[in-house]
């Protein structure tokens, strides 16, 4: 019998859902390239063949159906005895959250807290671990909230600062601006910051989309519809993670603004690669 609380991919649902009055005059052969792109049979198969599955035992079974393989350098850096925030670049958009949650959720008996998109909670397996953010639309009155409940736990967390994965600007693959907020509430928080890398990369034809988007000023971000392409693209590689030593949380004073200090955090971490 249909497990009906297990969430899968249903491109003919949310075409419904989001454009009731135009649904059915989308032509099948746009449906269809829609359901091969977000790979809707092949991960549906895998929600179905996981849904057992929660919390870090989740993502090492999505690491496992990714065939993917981690290389953990400085895993002595990883503190013992208190609270932290653990930032990192944010390459992939999907094999990089499993493999840094599998990590740090196996190291610390999985008290670890993601700070994401809050349409991951419809993931059953992974909503444990998640504190759900939306800046827009319904939620955006509960995003103050819901970060002061982040850092007021008792889990350690973690954060990708540039909201969105990696981009490629003059030639470069690197996260846009930091955002501020995880300097602000770890020093109110005294929690120390330790910095992550991770080491990867989507394919050409994601940055070329990106930026063509950025360049038509389209507010959609049409290239998320992607990453799950992306996502199977980077099947059966290596990925080396690299964790870097602890920041105390003194260290963020005023001699420089927050903002600034999410930069200096970002540029220690591109320094750990």
């Amino acid at each position: 019998m249909a497990d009906d609380s297990l969430f899968l991919i249903d491109i003919d649902k949310v075409l419904r859902e989001k454009a009731p009055d135009k649904a059915r005059y989308i032509p099948r052969f746009v449906v269809s390239y829609l359901k091969r792109i977000v790979h809707q049979d092949e991960l549906n198969d895998f929600l179905r063949g996981a849904q057992d599955k929660v919390g870090v035992d989740f993502l090492k079974a999505s690491l496992d159906f990714l065939d993917a393989k981690l290389v953990v350098k400085g895993r002595e850096n990883l503190p013992e005895g208190g609270l932290y925030t653990f930032v990192s670049n944010h390459p992939l958009g999907g094999q990089d959250g499993l493999a840094l949650g599998y990590v740090l959720g196996t190291h610390y008996g999985g008290k670890i807290k993601y700070m994401v998109n809050d349409l991951l909670m419809n993931l059953h397996g992974l909503a444990p671990l998640c504190i759900p953010i939306n800046k827009t639309g319904k939620q955006a009155k509960d995003f103050p909230r819901l970060v002061e409940e982040a850092f007021s736990s008792d889990n350690q967390l973690l954060m990708f600062p540039a909201g969105l994965c990696s981009r490629r600007q003059h030639g470069v693959i690197r996260d846009l601006e930091w955002k501020k907020a995880f300097v602000v509430k770890s020093v109110q928080h005294h929690r120390d910051v330790v910095p992550i890398h991770f080491d990867g990369r989507n394919s050409d034809f994601f940055y070329r989309l990106a930026n063509l988007c950025k360049a038509l000023g389209l507010k959609v971000n049409i290239a998320m519809l992607y990453l799950a392409d992306e996502m199977l693209k980077n099947r059966h590689k290596t990925f080396t993670i690299t964790i870097g030593r602890p920041i105390p949380w003194q260290t963020f004073d005023r001699s420089k603004t927050p903002l600034q200090w999410a930069q200096y955090v970002k540029d220690i971490v591109y320094k750990l690669n």
